[in-house]
């Protein structure tokens, strides 16, 4: 048996579309909840047919909205999942939630079908900010939803928003504090991007959104590092911080590059050295399983330079770096073939970069620039 297996299940529908969000999120008026329990089962069991002689280490349910999920849904999901994969020891399976009190009612139902983690998209702590991204409740809902959360999982995690325009260095301080004081092991902590496709990218194109400066966003970025690291809540990933052993472990399958399992619409998986790449239309990911019994739209087997690139983008984002010798055996190519020596060794006389051995880490005055960096010495 291999190590454990991360598997990533997607629900694309949400009650409303944000104007921030690029994720592979869908509005439908009606849902037939049971034609896709039956469908995700099918993908499930199509995956499970190439990869059950491995345990599975993590779940997470992703979206979209899965706590709009009955939980008889995600019931039968874990069923099915420990069925075909067997459960590695203490295994974290989270779960994406709005907190809405609509979605905190079934908290305690879902805690019973076996989520032990969820993570709660509270994105701000003023209510003028969540009506400015788009959000359905406000602070007070939103903190009623935690209470429950807290009750209910053994571990929760929280998201903010910051970075947005015209936010002060005093209110997003007043905003992390009083975060900091919910008594919660992890937060996602992400500053405002303007994606393509969003609407606040029409309205950026059409001069009617400003949006903060570079130089106050990374202050602001800065800060938030030195914060929360005094709060006993270090950054271990650029926008992820917790308490020391509270990391989110699927979350840490895809930085350190471990093979992971994704279905449903739009759901990536790394697996056998391949990429797989769901049917990203909810209705056209349907049809796909009806059709040939998954929802896979495309597989690619992925060469050493391609795999060695993925793992320095995505294990270069966490404080702990990457493993260069592991990385070579994994590819099977040359240390020097995967990275660029002297630019590693001239960014780290500047402080931006840490080698030891085979061992390299973005220093904290590198993570500012951490795309630049990645440019630079990545073959």
């Amino acid at each position: 048996m291999g190590d454990p297996l991360a598997l990533y299940v997607h629900w694309p529908f949400c009650i409303s579309k944000c104007p921030y969000c690029d994720f592979n999120s869908h509005v439908r008026a009606e849902i037939d909840e049971a034609a896709w329990r039956d469908s995700l089962l099918a993908d499930l069991a199509h995956e499970a047919a190439l990869t059950a002689e491995r345990p599975l280490g993590s779940i997470f349910f992703g979206g979209g909205t899965p706590s709009l999920m009955a939980p008889a849904t995600v019931e039968a999901v874990l069923n099915a999942a420990e069925h075909h994969w067997g459960f590695a020891p203490g295994i974290e399976i989270t779960l994406e939630a709005n907190p809405s009190s609509v979605e905190a009612a079934n908290f305690q139902a879902l805690a019973s079908a076996g989520v032990n983690r969820v993570s709660l998209g509270l994105q701000a702590l003023d209510d003028d900010a969540l009506r400015f991204l788009g959000r359905a409740h406000g602070v007070a809902e939103s903190l009623a939803a935690l209470d429950t959360a807290q009750a209910a999982f053994d571990r929760v995690s929280i998201d903010l928003i910051y970075a947005r325009p015209d936010q002060t260095e005093a209110q997003w301080l007043a905003e992390l504090y009083r975060a900091l004081g919910f008594g919660t092991e992890h937060l996602s902590l992400y500053q405002l991007t303007i994606e393509p496709g969003t609407r606040f990218a029409a309205l950026v194109a059409k001069g009617e959104l400003p949006t903060l400066g570079p130089d106050e966003a990374a202050h602001l970025f800065e800060i938030t590092r030195t914060v929360t690291a005094e709060a006993g809540i270090p950054a271990y990933e650029i926008s992820n911080h917790a308490r020391p052993g509270a990391e989110s472990r699927h979350n840490l399958a895809y930085w350190r590059y471990r093979d992971y399992l994704g279905v449903g619409p739009g759901a990536h998986g790394r697996r056998g050295r391949a990429a797989s790449l769901r049917r990203k239309k909810p209705e056209n990911w349907l049809a796909a399983v009806a059709r040939n019994g998954h929802g896979i739209e495309s597989e690619e087997a992925l060469d050493g330079a391609t795999r060695a690139e993925e793992a320095l983008l995505m294990g270069l984002r966490l404080d702990e770096g990457v493993d260069l010798a592991w990385i070579a055996t994994e590819t099977g190519l040359a240390i020097d073939a995967i990275v660029n020596e002297a630019a590693i060794d001239r960014l780290s006389t500047h402080g931006l970069l840490k080698r030891e051995g085979d061992h390299l880490l973005v220093r904290e005055a590198g993570m500012l620039l951490l795309d630049g960096i990645l440019v630079e010495i990545v073959r």
